[in-house]
């Protein structure tokens, strides 16, 4: 049993190690937004792609080994940390309890920042295509690809003087 929590204990720390880089590069994100600089920007969101990769892949990491315990524990799966902690051992149940409530509340965390930097984007691909809009009127705002190829549409063939007028 001393085996399988050390096993658990480390995963979770493990977790709590990648949701702090990924809170970490969300924090750098909203600071390249802010300060407009949009080319460090695409490689942030990139970076932050793969962070979230390596933050499933700990939680995966850390529910194998929550589902050995309570295996072990011979409680039903999925259990959840609310039905395992007080089966665990005494001298262990405050280090476990204390790294899943870390782990939550950098979670949420995570999630607020996530929300804050779409919207901060959103605003930003807004003002922008308020501002193409008002530099070219008519013109259609087009459609882009994956490969960020404009589809349809796209500018009139004239030059920019013919439009400002």
């Amino acid at each position: 049993m001393k085996h399988l929590l050390s096993n658990l204990i480390e995963a979770l720390r493990e977790e709590l190690k990648e949701y702090g880089e990924l809170l970490a590069l969300l924090d750098h994100q909203q600071q390249l937004v802010v300060l407009r600089q949009a080319q460090d920007l695409l490689q942030s969101v990139a970076t932050i792609n793969a962070q979230v990769e390596t933050v499933h892949a700990a939680r995966r990491e850390r529910e194998q080994h929550q589902r050995h315990i309570a295996q072990q524990l011979q409680l039903k799966e999925p259990a959840a940390f609310a039905e395992i902690v007080p089966q665990l051992p005494p001298d262990y149940r405050p280090l476990v309890q204390a790294l899943v409530q870390e782990n939550n509340e950098l979670l949420v965390r995570v999630h607020q920042r996530a929300r804050q930097n779409h919207l901060l984007l959103s605003r930003a691909a807004e003002l922008m295509q308020r501002f193409i809009n008002a530099l070219f009127p008519g013109a259609s705002s087009g459609l882009y690809n994956d490969a960020g190829r404009l589809l349809t549409g796209g500018l009139p063939g004239r030059s920019l003087y013919e439009f400002t007028g």
